[in-house]
């Protein structure tokens, strides 16, 4: 069983680094489930145009392909303009609906502001919705004054949050495929 953690941007470190907190504390919970990071920064992914993935010269394939191979996913961004990431909404662009059906997912964000927590609960949910996925109840956000200057996350609420955020994950793809099956796909 392998859990996808995705940081969705190509600047900064605080996003893979919450995300790489969350896949942490899934280790604790459950050491057997593998986990990896993708972390958007390592790759050059071409913009979505609706081609075969086969014909990109870049690492979209490769990309596609990770998320593809994966059994559930946490999804990070900050928070830029009021959005997640275009590389991130890219990302998505380049996924079939049917890879991402009926798996489980969760999000954190990070951003400057405390305002933008609500884009986790108004754009990335009903993007999970779009793919049919089932999403755990809880996030995270994180804002610029929860991290120390060594980019360390220090506010004992959000590391709770991350901690109860991993069980989450863990407990709803256990729960939804205890032995590793699949739902079949009803398009």
């Amino acid at each position: 069983m392998k859990l996808l953690g995705i940081a969705g941007t190509v600047i900064g470190a605080k996003t893979s680094i919450i995300v790489q907190s969350v896949l942490d504390e899934v280790k604790k919970v459950a050491p057997e489930i593998e986990v990896e990071l993708l972390d958007l920064r390592e790759y050059r992914m071409s913009l979505c145009d609706g081609r075969n993935p086969e014909t990109y010269t870049d690492d979209t394939k490769k990309v596609i392909d990770k998320v593809a191979s994966a059994d559930f996913y946490l999804f990070g961004t900050p928070i830029f303009q009021g959005s997640m990431t275009g590389v991130l909404k890219n990302l998505f662009d380049h996924i079939q609906p049917q890879v991402l059906r009926h798996k489980v997912m969760g999000f954190v964000a990070n951003g400057g502001t405390y305002q933008h927590y609500l884009v986790i609960e108004n754009q990335l949910k009903p993007i999970a919705g779009f793919f049919r996925a089932y999403v755990a109840p809880g996030s995270v956000y994180v804002h610029a004054d929860h991290f120390n200057q060594q980019n360390e996350i220090v506010d004992e609420d959000v590391r709770r949050r991350i901690s109860d955020l991993a069980r989450e994950l863990v407990h709803m793809q256990k729960a939804l495929k205890p032995t590793g099956e699949t739902i079949a796909n009803n398009h």
